[in-house]
């Protein structure tokens, strides 16, 4: 395990994180799964969603655990340490109860194995910047950028936990069609699960003050924000009662 900072892998990586954003941004249709899979694909080459989200989490949440449980740190130390906590609380929800919790339909093994790459590659480059090359003042935890962002990173993912729970009611066990998601943001907005994730993440690039949670907060963004989107769009076609005022994304906005 190296004890020094390589700062200009770390860099590249987050360039080529902002750029695989734009391109999805960028992109017709978003990844073919859920609401966007125009074709139900043989047994096969699907799996059970609840398997499919802990096994394309789980690289998230034990990459940077594994880099916590190595560093030369104390680790409840530096600001580095406590804000990659922050990044594995939410990957540990996401790996060990959402996934467990999730009624979707079957999930591509192609997007599967994408997510696993880019969750690996995510959760060691998040790890490595903020146990290895991350520098910060004495005082960074009464520093407003600190604050503010620890504060929007709660923020959204109480928005998003609960936007998710919301979802999960629409459904009973077995059930697969849609219904119009009713209460919380989802009364002003189509995609308050993923509108709670991006004010998570650009919490969370606000607090680190980095370049690599800066990237990751702008993917998050764009493949998050598309999803929305287009979720949007398919409940416009589907249910001729769809509430006209509810946006995409940003309340009274998109």
């Amino acid at each position: 395990m190296p004890t020094m900072c390589l700062l200009n892998p770390v860099l590249a990586g987050s360039a080529l994180l902002a750029v695989c954003g734009l391109l999805i941004l960028l992109r017709s249709r978003p990844d073919a799964y859920g609401k966007q899979a125009e074709r139900l694909l043989p047994l096969a080459t699907r799996l059970p969603a609840r398997a499919a989200w802990f096994l394309q989490e789980l690289p998230s949440f034990v990459v940077p655990i594994g880099l916590l449980a190595w560093q030369p740190h104390p680790l409840f130390g530096p600001p580095g340490t406590l804000l990659l906590g922050l990044f594995c609380g939410h990957y540990f929800h996401r790996t060990f109860i959402y996934a467990f919790l999730t009624r979707g339909s079957p999930f591509p093994l192609t997007i599967l194995f994408h997510a696993l790459i880019f969750c690996t590659l995510n959760g060691f480059l998040q790890g490595y910047y903020l146990i290895y090359c991350a520098e910060y003042p004495d005082e960074w935890f009464t520093d407003v950028r600190f604050t503010s962002g620890i504060l929007l990173f709660f923020l959204g993912m109480a928005i998003n936990i609960h936007s998710d729970y919301l979802l999960r009611q629409l459904r009973k066990p077995g059930e697969i069609s849609y219904k119009i998601p009713q209460g919380g943001l989802f009364t002003y907005i189509s995609g308050a699960n993923y509108f709670g994730e991006i004010v998570e993440w650009i919490g969370y690039a606000m607090a680190t003050w980095s370049f690599p949670g800066l990237a990751f907060a702008f993917f998050s963004s764009c493949f998050l924000g598309k999803r929305a989107y287009h979720h949007h769009r398919f409940y416009l076609k589907k249910f001729q009662d769809y509430p006209k005022s509810r946006k995409a994304l940003i309340p009274f906005i998109f």
